[in-house]
């Protein structure tokens, strides 16, 4: 929070004083005029600072009266310009708050002034910041003015594929590239809802570079279920998400893969565990807490007095929802982009995570992520905002960022230099891939 201050205090003159300047006259005390208010008042005392209640913040023009500014942060060995290569390319990935979601939920937007909050003011700033950045994948989440963004960024050269989410949810995921750069060998969707795992959805796409080696890699987009109490969904749905994208990458020979979008999971949760470490132990975790990060040792005690230690336990059917089996793992080699790129300690945590990319009433903290897996490495990436710059703005959206999220950008670049061989694209090769487990249970 910040505050104005002003320079003026709440004495009078006394009355005797004012005798010896000018005749005595009846004088009756009236309301106080600030000095810098009123020209000509020599006779008001010298002024003494206080703290005084800023009217501009109850209309919400605090948010106009800061600028962020946000900086590229270079891999350790890399420089920009030598990275300017056929084999390099730019990720975006940006949540940009859907306007059904944002009208629906206007509790967490209750200081953000109303023009702000329109969707024709918020797309400028997006569609601002897109172009400005010039990025070659875009990977949007909350889509839900689709035709809208794609006919801008059609006259801007990119082509786009949309997935909604199913059921009564108006909104989806997004996934654009410059046609210049990439073409498309093969898309795919995920529908959740078929494996019985809510309405979330995600995308996930097969490119090759258009230019220079054949270079090609797996795409993937997904926002994953925002309930907290949930762990089991959000987790059944990253798990199927990576079997679906090693599937893909086999498929087309072993191919990198990138994946990128809101995993409504914060770094210290188990669910970033996973995705880093390619193995969890479900039954082992306080379910809960499974979104947090659980600092109970295991080596200092037997099983029977962590499970007594566990304030809920796993029913076999979340068990199932968030995996066939209590262990489960999964072949990709991930890292996460800004982790590998260091930062301060003013945007980063003790992972090397944003410390914040998100941030409205209820929540500030990190929830999106940009990953990637052998055969490519992260140059550089465009760093977050510090917590108390994302402070003074008072809440997301503002001037300048049209969501409640920021937007992660990074730059990579394709590290293998072997040729890619021609892989058959016939339904057979996918057959052939990871077997699929059984995941069909209800919720």
């Amino acid at each position: 929070m910040w505050h104005e201050v002003s320079c003026f205090r709440s004495t009078v003159t006394p009355l005797a004083m004012m005798s010896h300047r000018r005749s005595l006259k009846c004088v009756i005390p009236t309301k106080r005029v600030p000095a810098c208010c009123v020209k000509g008042t020599p006779d008001l005392p010298e002024p003494f600072n206080r703290r005084w209640s800023n009217p501009r913040r109850r209309k919400g023009e605090f948010h106009h009266s800061l600028k962020p500014v946000r900086r590229w942060i270079q891999g350790e060995g890399y420089n920009h310009f030598d990275c300017h290569s056929k084999d390099y390319f730019m990720l975006i990935s940006y949540n940009i708050l859907g306007d059904n979601n944002a009208s629906k939920h206007g509790e967490l937007y209750h200081n953000i002034p109303l023009d702000i909050m329109n969707w024709n003011s918020r797309k400028r700033f997006i569609f601002h910041e897109i172009d400005s950045l010039n990025g070659d994948l875009l990977c949007l989440q909350e889509v839900d003015n689709y035709e809208d963004i794609s006919a801008y960024l059609k006259r801007k050269g990119y082509i786009g594929h949309y997935k909604r989410r199913t059921g009564w949810a108006k909104d989806g995921c997004a996934l654009f590239w410059k046609a210049e750069r990439f073409k498309l060998l093969e898309a795919d969707n995920i529908e959740f809802r078929s494996f019985g795992l809510r309405d979330n959805v995600a995308q996930l796409l097969v490119f090759e570079l258009s230019k220079g080696n054949p270079r090609r890699l797996v795409v993937g987009n997904i926002h994953v279920l925002f309930n907290p109490k949930r762990g089991d969904i959000k987790l059944g749905q990253i798990y199927r998400f990576l079997l679906k994208a090693t599937q893909l990458s086999e498929k087309w020979g072993g191919i990198p893969v990138v994946l990128a979008g809101d995993f409504n999971s914060t770094p210290k949760s188990a669910i970033y565990d996973f995705l880093l470490t390619s193995k969890l132990k479900v039954d082992m975790r306080n379910r809960r807490k499974f979104l947090e990060q659980n600092n109970f040792q295991l080596a200092s005690c037997d099983l029977s007095v962590f499970c007594c230690s566990l304030n809920y336990y796993w029913t076999g059917k979340e068990l199932a929802n968030g995996s066939p089996h209590s262990l489960i793992t999964h072949d990709l080699n991930l890292q996460s982009s800004y982790a590998t790129i260091k930062s301060t300690a003013m945007t980063r945590d003790y992972l090397g995570e944003p410390l914040a990319t998100s941030y409205h009433s209820k929540f500030l903290g990190t929830v999106d992520y940009i990953w990637y897996s052998t055969g490519l490495t992260c140059t550089r990436v465009l760093d977050t905002l510090p917590l108390d710059t994302l402070r003074m703005l008072g809440g997301l959206p503002c001037q300048d960022i049209g969501s409640d999220h920021v937007s992660l950008v990074a730059e990579l670049v394709f590290t293998e230099s072997k040729e890619i061989e021609i892989q058959s694209t016939d339904e057979s090769s996918n057959d052939e891939g990871i077997q699929q487990q059984p995941w069909n249970h209800g919720l």
